[in-house]
Formats: C-alpha cells, sequence, structure tokens
C-alpha cells in the first residue's frame, strides 16, 4: 500500500533527468498528510545515526607519527633518527637536566675514576620528562664476546631521538651473561646522557681534580685473597670494603 499511495503522487507527471531531487521534493510536499506518512517503523528497522568526525587529537600516536622517512606510520627505533634536533626542549626541562651535580652523590671507583651512579641518571631523566616519558631503544643484536658483553641503545624522550652509545660490561661465568646484559644497558644510558648535559662535570678536567682534592683520599690496602697490597682511591668518608683491608 505504501508504494502505491507514493506511486500516486507522481502519477502523470514527467520525471525530471534528476530523479532523486524531484522525488525528495514530493516527499516534502506531502510529508504532512497523515494517510500516506504517518506509519509506525518497523519493529526491526534499524536505528540511523551520523558518524562522528574523525578527531585528529586522539589518533593513535603509533599510526599518526612519522616514521622519519618520510612515510606516516610506526616508529622503528632500531634505525630512525626521528625528531633528531628537531627543537629545544622548555627552559625548565633544560634546568633539571643540566643540574650542577650534589658532591654526595658522586663515587669514586678503586682506580680513581669519578661517576654517578647509573640510579641518579633514571631519576634525572624520570624528573625531566616524567615516568615513561623515555626510554631505551636496542640497535642492534645483544653480542656476547669472551667475558665481554656489548649491545647499542637510542635514548628516546618525549617521542625524539636524542643520543645512541655503545655500552659494554664484563662478565665472568656464563651464569652471569644476563646480569652483565643489564649492566651494558645501564653503561649505554649513562653514555646517552652525556648529550642531555646530565653530569657533565664527570667529564670536566678541572672539576675532576678540584673534586679529588676535597672528598678523595688514596689508601693502602691488602687484597684478602691474594694478599697483594697496593694503593687504591676511595672517598674520604668512606671505608675500605671487600676484597680489601687496610694495610
Amino acid at each position: 500500500m505504501r508504494r502505491a499511495e507514493m506511486g500516486s503522487n507522481i502519477k502523470g507527471e514527467t520525471i525530471p533527468t534528476v530523479l532523486n531531487l524531484s522525488f525528495n521534493s514530493n516527499l516534502q510536499n506531502t510529508a504532512s498528510s497523515p494517510s500516506t506518512f504517518d506509519r509506525e517503523p518497523l519493529p526491526d528497522a534499524p536505528t540511523v545515526t551520523t558518524p562522528s568526525p574523525p578527531n585528529p587529537g586522539h589518533a593513535d600516536a603509533a599510526t599518526a607519527t612519522s616514521n622519519g622517512n618520510g612515510n606516516e606510520g610506526p616508529i622503528d627505533w632500531t634505525n630512525s633518527y626521528h625528531g633528531l634536533g628537531t627543537s629545544a626542549f622548555s627552559a625548565e626541562t633544560a634546568t633539571i637536566l643540566q643540574a650542577r651535580l650534589d658532591p654526595e652523590d658522586i663515587e669514586v671507583k678503586p682506580d680513581g675514576i669519578i661517576y654517578l651512579p647509573e640510579i641518579k641518571y633514571r631519576r634525572i631523566l624520570n624528573t625531566a620528562f616524567g615516568p615513561g616519558g623515555w626510554g631505551l631503544a636496542p640497535r642492534g643484536e645483544l653480542m656476547v664476546q669472551d667475558r665481554l658483553v656489548t649491545r647499542e641503545y637510542a635514548l628516546v624522550a618525549n617521542g625524539r631521538f636524542i643520543a645512541q652509545a655503545r655500552g659494554e660490561q664484563q662478565y665472568f661465568s656464563e651464569d652471569g651473561v644476563s646480569t652483565a646484559a643489564e649492566g651494558c644497558k645501564s653503561n649505554a644510558l649513562m653514555r646517552c646522557c652525556k648529550d642531555l648535559g646530565i653530569a657533565s662535570e664527570l667529564w670536566d678536567p678541572r672539576f675532576i681534580r678540584k673534586f679529588m682534592k676535597e672528598h678523595a683520599m688514596q689508601q693502602w690496602v691488602e687484597h684478602i685473597t691474594t694478599k697483594k697490597k697496593k694503593q687504591i682511591w676511595l672517598r674520604k668518608d668512606d671505608e675500605v670494603r671487600y676484597p680489601f683491608k687496610k694495610s
């Protein structure tokens, strides 16, 4: 019945070239007629929905970010240099990264080399970028050599390539390879952080000499196992530790 009534509205008329426009016009003119279009929708009629326009701000970062090779797609951090040198970090972030070290945080190795423990590099990065705002991306396979493991890593912060360095760590038995692999990663992190200015004093000869004079000393010690004696460096406020004892 509905088709017959709709057809009667166009009976005897010449159908124009644009059929859809003519038909829609007739529907509008007769929409007020309760006998023709006042019908209840079918029970199984689907609900018409209008799709929302895409919101660029909520696009998946993995697919909406350039991969560094001129194409849109996930970034392959095993070889990409995406974002390198594109812009400076904020003044607040730069202040955190380049802050002067507290002498209390600096350690001294027995051979006289000063260093900042790896965990403190991570704390500085977390303060500057927030946990999850930075990461280390492997740039190759772990290379296990005779008593040494090495691997190359890239430091990424705020979705940008920052630096690249090869970490290394010694091991003394096959059981220690996994632990050495973690040490290798930490070593690469410390090297990458130089490009951000973190702990830059540790490579400054004048700072090193001043620190050693004020905070370090030499001590004669004896190796507990071999009984060999030698001089080692340590902090003035530190104690001789295993495997050495004062001689």
